[in-house]
């Protein structure tokens, strides 16, 4: 028995590791507690190195890298950052500059991977709104809301939909026909809800108006590179429409991006985050053992037995808001698609969709709430979880609301 029992235990510090987001006392975080839960596996030889590549979601990983790359492309043209700064020039009232940057990062996260949105754009929205007198928060809060919203709209949003379409080989216009509704509803909640509570904030009149041209001047921009990046993303969103595998389309157009003249392969493939790679494939060993011990299907019996009905929205969204703000979307995804391999396409439409919307509720709710924080952090705009909570907590509750009554309305739910 003492293998089972091991297993398990690697198991459940990997998920208090999740949940934590650090070791105590050292400073290892979620992609090094996984990392460091698969050599325990290994060591104690309870699995063997092929048998661990087996439970590696391989065309997962390749459709990510492949999607971080073609983002990469927006990056190293500046697009983000150019983008960023004509948002906070923009001669506008401080609620429809809210509302601008709110949409803009909700658009951005539907068709780009949104911590990546929010790794460009949080550090000028926090510059370039203190330098026109406003107080930072409520913009980055809103971005941060915002990335998650507009990502729930499709299959390449976040990686945690890109999960569930892999393992679902679900397509990607159908999802965007059920997800695109609640996606856009949530974002119109964030706008709401952050221009409400920040309302007296954004009320004040700026101490430094803005005057266009004067504020966070755009540098490196290359219109040439940019467009091949819009390029690469309709030629994606068409190779969706067709039979070829996901995975290898995007996979194609990275490639085709890559072979450039001026961007060097090398600094496109470091701008890959690899560290959430490797969590993925770590991850997916460590949940991928847990059927060694049958405890998977145990829990799933369980839970059947009890009345609770994963395949009804409403049952699933407590465990996507309790999971989701403990060891975060990503790691629950994973480990909800190990134990639940037979869940419908339905179930998957709402398990992607209630998962990211669940994200909004604490900062460490998702990776782009925590981006948002750390890059707000190193120009010096302090972001506290109290703050966050603020808005977080009722966009989520209003947004989780709307869309399980989209879901019921659309049918077949």
């Amino acid at each position: 028995m003492w293998p089972t029992y091991l297993l398990l235990a690697v198991f459940v510090l990997t998920y208090i590791g999740m949940a934590l987001g650090r070791m105590p006392g050292m400073r290892l975080d979620r992609t090094g507690i996984a990392l460091l839960a698969v050599v325990c596996l290994l060591v104690s030889g309870l699995l063997e190195v092929d048998q661990a590549g087996q439970w590696i979601d391989l065309p997962t990983l390749v459709l990510l890298m492949g999607l971080m790359i073609i983002s990469a492309q927006f990056a190293a043209a500046g697009a983000y950052d150019a983008l960023a700064r004509r948002l906070v020039n923009a001669r506008l009232s401080s609620q429809a500059l809210l509302g601008l940057t709110i949409a803009t990062a909700a658009l951005l996260s539907a068709l780009l991977a949104n911590d990546i949105i929010a790794f460009a754009m949080a550090p000028i929205i926090a510059e370039g709104t203190r330098q026109r007198g406003l107080d930072p928060r409520p913009f980055l809060i809103g971005l941060a809301c915002a990335c998650n919203t507009g990502s729930a709209a499709t299959l390449i949003g976040n990686p945690q939909n890109i999960l569930i379409g892999q393992a679902g080989q679900l397509d990607f216009w159908a999802f965007a026909a059920v997800c695109a509704v609640p996606a856009l509803l949530a974002t119109l909640v964030v706008w709401l809800v952050v221009g409400w509570v920040w309302r007296q904030t954004l009320a004040a009149e700026p101490s430094k108006p803005a005057e266009s041209g004067v504020l966070l001047r755009a540098n490196g921009f290359s219109t040439w590179q940019t467009s091949k990046g819009v390029v690469a993303v309709l030629a994606l969103l068409a190779l969706f429409t067709t039979s070829q595998a996901k995975e290898i389309s995007a996979l194609l157009v990275a490639a085709i991006l890559l072979m450039s003249r001026v961007q060097a392969s090398r600094d496109m493939l470091g701008a890959v985050d690899w560290h959430l790679l490797l969590l993925f494939a770590c991850l997916f060993i460590v949940t991928g053992s847990l059927s060694l011990t049958g405890f998977d299907q145990q829990a799933m019996a369980w839970l059947l037995g009890s009345g609770w009905d994963l395949e009804q929205p409403w049952l699933l969204a407590p465990l996507m808001l309790a999971g989701s703000n403990s060891v975060g979307n990503v790691p629950l995804v994973i480990l909800m698609l190990s134990v639940w391999p037979q869940a419908s396409e339905q179930a998957l439409y709402a398990m992607a969709l209630l998962s990211t919307l669940a994200g909004n509720l604490l900062i460490v709710g998702s990776l782009a709430n925590i981006i948002v924080v750390e890059r707000a952090a190193q120009v010096g705009v302090t972001l506290s979880f109290r703050a966050h909570a603020r808005c977080g907590i009722p966009v989520t509750l209003i947004s989780m609301a709307l869309a399980l009554a989209w879901l019921h309305w659309v049918g077949g739910f």
